[in-house]
């Protein structure tokens, strides 16, 4: 207003870049952590946050300069308007974070709707409620779709006849890969669904991303590289891939670090020296016919379900089962959210006495237990058969590791340099996997592939240490220990060795991955009792194994 009195003045009317940022002013400015510059606008009495650089944002002042103005603004105009609002944000704006669907701390989760009245559902230890006026600023990616109110007294048990699971383990650990994803906090397990054409895999998928984080397109296929994968995590809440058939190595990587915590950045466009950064922590889900997580690092942050096929004479539609799902949709979500809470209040009680690689995730869904529909405790009986299932997968999977245990069931204790070990490993492997890229043709090569196989090695009974060097080299010992998951006399497989005593030989069929990752602790097996501050409430047992399979 006073640069038109001023404009009046002199004879000047101010031009239409002066008008657009002065209505901008009514826009509440500020920039992320990041620098990234935002603007929370009223919109039909509620509030509304846009990044300034967004379509968004810029269709709302186009939108106040017609409503003053009754004309559109030029588009020269509108673009200088916004980069002076986008300065103002940045430089004299405050310094807010936005979050993405979920946020929070350990008093209290923010679940954002996403619907037409930017609704989001608070959560906090005596409960959860609706607010129409947030605390926390949500940003809105391009196809987010809204959440139904979530029905009070719902029960997450009803998702059971939805789920085409072959054990009541298997349900467990997909609930609690739910209650996980509502932990602003992360980390988050991977949850890799396997099994043939006609398990209903897609069909799980669509509907537990539907309870967390709906989209247009909620299932995608595998990103090509780190760059897609980053920036659908920074679009999106839950990551959810189908039909995979094989994932490489610097993918695998990037889910392992999508899933635990880490950075990705790369060049922005049209500059030479400027980065582009991705820090994101995301729930993730994949699914296919053969499984496709094997290498270690990435088997240790997932936990993998097999869904049987489903008979045609069990089939029904995509109508009906969408139908019979949505009409209870509001009740599973209200069911989940008491879980949550019950989490929060427990939290600090939860003492787990021994710590598996994603201790948190376990710690977390112990705390939630007591409003889930099972029993106290079976959650960590489902969750350590479930790894010790992946340790086994992850060896059968490394040609390398299939040989080790292939040696030490005929002499028990190997001790010596790489040097020595390569040969009396390749001597146990036939010449068409010795001449393939799945063998390591130096000590080097194999020292690396024994350090990454170690943790599987260890949780399976077998124990690799590092000896004092001996005349410069450098030695390794590799023992079957007492108490170990095998037993003298016997293969991994608990059949009886030949007769003769001779091991066992690895041919070209056998498993043949060289992509074994670091970063296993080794620390992983199976977890004991736990403890839960203020006592306990078990929920209701599961229904039978024979519930009704549903499919597409």
């Amino acid at each position: 207003m006073l640069q038109q009195r001023r404009g009046k003045k002199q004879g000047k009317q101010p031009t239409q870049a002066q008008v657009l940022a002065e209505l901008a002013s009514d826009a509440e400015l500020f920039h992320t952590p990041q620098g990234k510059a935002f603007a929370t606008v009223r919109v039909n009495g509620h509030r509304e946050t846009y990044p300034v650089m967004s379509t968004r944002f810029r269709l709302w002042l186009s939108h106040q300069f017609y409503r003053k103005e009754k004309r559109a603004p030029a588009s020269q105009a509108l673009k200088d308007a916004i980069a002076t609002v986008q300065a103002q944000a940045i430089f004299d704006g405050v310094e807010i974070e936005v979050f993405l669907r979920v946020a929070g701390d350990d008093e209290r989760i923010f679940l954002d709707l996403c619907n037409g009245n930017w609704e989001v559902v608070e959560i906090a230890t005596d409960g959860w409620k609706i607010i129409s006026d947030s605390p926390i600023k949500f940003r809105r990616a391009y196809g987010m779709l809204p959440l139904p109110h979530p029905r009070p007294g719902g029960s997450i048990d009803e998702l059971r006849r939805f789920a085409n699971v072959r054990t009541d383990n298997d349900f467990v650990l997909i609930v609690a890969t739910l209650v996980a994803a509502l932990n602003p906090s992360g980390p988050y397990p991977i949850l890799n669904l396997i099994g043939e054409q006609g398990s209903a895999k897609s069909t799980l998928q669509r509907f537990l991303r539907d309870l967390v984080d709906p989209s247009v397109a909620p299932l995608r296929t595998a990103p090509r590289d780190e760059r897609d994968l980053a920036i659908a995590a920074n679009n999106a809440w839950m990551l959810v891939f189908d039909n995979l058939s094989g994932l490489s190595g610097t993918l695998s990587d990037a889910l392992c670090r999508l899933a635990t915590g880490g950075g990705f950045s790369t060049r922005k466009l049209y500059t030479d020296d400027e980065e582009a950064l991705f820090d994101s922590q995301r729930p993730v889900m994949v699914n296919g016919i053969n499984d496709s997580v094997l290498r270690g690092d990435l088997m240790d942050r997932a936990i993998t379900v097999s869904l049987p096929a489903i008979p045609e004479n069990r089939r029904l539609t995509e109508r009906e089962i969408r139908a019979q799902f949505e009409s209870v949709r509001p009740s599973i979500l209200g069911g989940l959210l008491d879980a949550v809470s019950t989490g929060l209040r427990n939290l600090p009680g939860v003492k787990l006495e021994r710590r598996p690689r994603m201790a948190d995730f376990a710690e977390w869904v112990v705390a939630c237990e007591p409003s889930l529909p099972w029993r106290g405790g079976l959650f960590l009986e489902a969750y350590a058969e479930n790894r010790d299932t992946a340790v086994e997968t992850a060896l059968e999977s490394d040609a390398v590791g299939v040989a080790i245990r292939a040696l030490l069931e005929k002499d028990r204790i190997f001790t010596g340099p790489m040097s020595e070990l390569l040969p009396a490993l390749s001597d146990l492997v036939d010449e068409g996997l010795k001449q393939s890229k799945a063998w390591p043709k130096s000590a080097r090569s194999l020292s690396n592939r024994v350090r990454r196989a170690a943790p599987s090695l260890r949780s399976s009974g077998i124990e690799f240490e590092e000896m004092p060097r001996e005349s410069r080299r450098r030695m390794y010992r590799l023992e079957i220990v007492e108490g170990g998951a095998q037993e003298e006399g016997s293969s991994s497989d608990g059949r009886d060795a030949t007769a003769s005593g001779a091991a066992p030989t690895v041919t070209a069929e056998s498993p043949t991955s060289t992509e074994i990752c670091d970063g296993s602790d080794g620390s992983d097996g199976r977890i004991p009792t736990y403890s839960v501050g203020g006592g306990r409430r078990d929920g209701k047992p599961l229904p039978d194994d024979n519930e009704e399979e549903v499919a597409v």
